[in-house]
């Protein structure tokens, strides 16, 4: 099976961003693009025993739009209750990640809403209250706001306030593509995975790649019995190509995802950074002779905090990398975690890169945003503290 791989041609279609500039490129001596990325290089029989599938699983190269939509579309075959709704989902969606299920499962299954993120999602928490599995599109993680109410005060309150009657909104998945693009400006770039992972009773997942977004899409569908806020990483939906099982599996919620171990320091990050990271170690292991163990969050919450711990022990130095503003982020708590529970182990303070805590102007978008000369610098000063 082939490694895991980004087409450049795609990456440049979809985005034009993340192209790192000239100086960068000559600091680092490495291209800075995605199409070298190690980030997933499973053999046909390491990937079905990371995944706990048959021997005899087969598997399809697709992209990662297209295992959301494959996704979608076995939640839909196996069970009557999954519903699938938001703003032009029945014409597949702005991102196509819902192509031809209306005409496969009918108008009453697949269906079009109103231009209302509130209305989406007060009407998803009906129907999972009703017993039905709803997933609800947010055509953009931006425009998730006006449904924060809804999400906060009803569906992740709505299990503690009915206590033993046994009603709640578990089953509800709400799907948003978020982060930037190099050209998405104020509305089209916004990761707020920390503002619902502040709320207990959601849980909030972002995938990394094809593979692990169906199978962490397909968890959050059928077998959660929480409400699940589902972030897509738009930049990735036509650049990751990746060999997914054509079967029915999940990945589990609550496990981070150890992509490369290490011994000398601990990255965690999720989503697209991951690849950042992943070109920044390559270059840093061949210049420093060091190992770094790169972890993969996978659900920011409630994240696994026992392997991040476990790692930090081992290595001694930690690095936390995400997208979204750093200010009160998904680093600081991780962070803070570390310190509460490895301080004795460790030999450096743990750093943070992550987006400046600023909106993101369109001219200023690829600054904003870490790259790989930034988390470079960060792991060179870390293991020379």
């Amino acid at each position: 099976m082939p490694p895991f791989r980004v087409s450049a041609r795609l990456l440049r279609q979809s985005s034009r961003l993340y192209s790192t500039a000239a100086p960068a490129t000559s600091r680092l001596n490495v291209p800075i693009d995605y199409r070298s990325t190690p980030l997933l290089h499973h053999t046909s029989s390491s990937l079905s025993s990371a995944l706990e599938l048959p021997a005899s699983t087969t598997s399809k190269s697709v992209n990662l739009y297209t295992a959301i939509n494959s996704a979608l579309r076995t939640a839909l075959s196996l069970s009557n209750d999954v519903v699938l709704f938001g703003e032009d989902v029945a014409f597949g969606g702005v991102f196509r990640c819902s192509m031809d299920l209306q005409t496969e499962f009918g108008s009453e299954r697949v269906f079009n809403t109103p231009l209302t993120e509130q209305g989406i999602a007060g009407f998803a928490i009906g129907a999972a209250v009703a017993g039905l599995k709803p997933v609800a599109e947010i055509q953009f993680a931006d425009y998730v706001f006006p449904a924060f109410d809804q999400i906060v005060n009803e569906a992740a309150k709505f299990r503690y306030r009915e206590g033993a009657t046994g009603v709640h909104a578990g089953g509800m998945v709400l799907r948003m593509p978020c982060g930037a693009v190099g050209h998405g400006a104020l509305y089209h770039t916004q990761s707020p995975e920390a503002l619902f992972a502040h709320i207990p009773g959601v849980q909030v997942v972002m995938p990394r790649s094809p593979s692990q977004a169906k199978g962490l899409l397909l968890n959050a569908i059928l077998e959660s019995n929480n409400p699940v806020v589902f972030m897509e990483p738009k930049i990735l939906y036509r650049a990751a190509v990746e060999h997914v099982p054509n079967e029915y599996y999940t990945i589990p919620l609550n496990k981070a995802d150890i992509i490369k171990p290490g011994k000398d320091l601990t990255i965690v990050s999720y989503g697209q950074p991951l690849y950042l990271c992943s070109q920044a170690i390559s270059a840093i292991e061949k210049e420093m002779n060091a190992s770094i163990e790169l972890i993969d969050l996978r659900t920011i919450y409630p994240w696994d905090r026992q392997t991040v711990l476990d790692s930090v022990k081992k290595t001694g130095r930690a690095i936390v990398v995400h997208e979204s503003m750093v200010n009160y982020g998904v680093g600081a708590e991780v962070s803070a975690t570390i310190q509460d529970g490895a301080f004795l182990r460790l030999e450096a303070p743990v750093k943070r890169v992550a987006g400046w805590s600023t909106h993101t102007g369109l001219t200023y978008e690829k600054f904003i945003m870490p790259d790989v000369v930034r988390i470079y610098d960060a792991i060179k000063q870390t293991l020379n503290y």
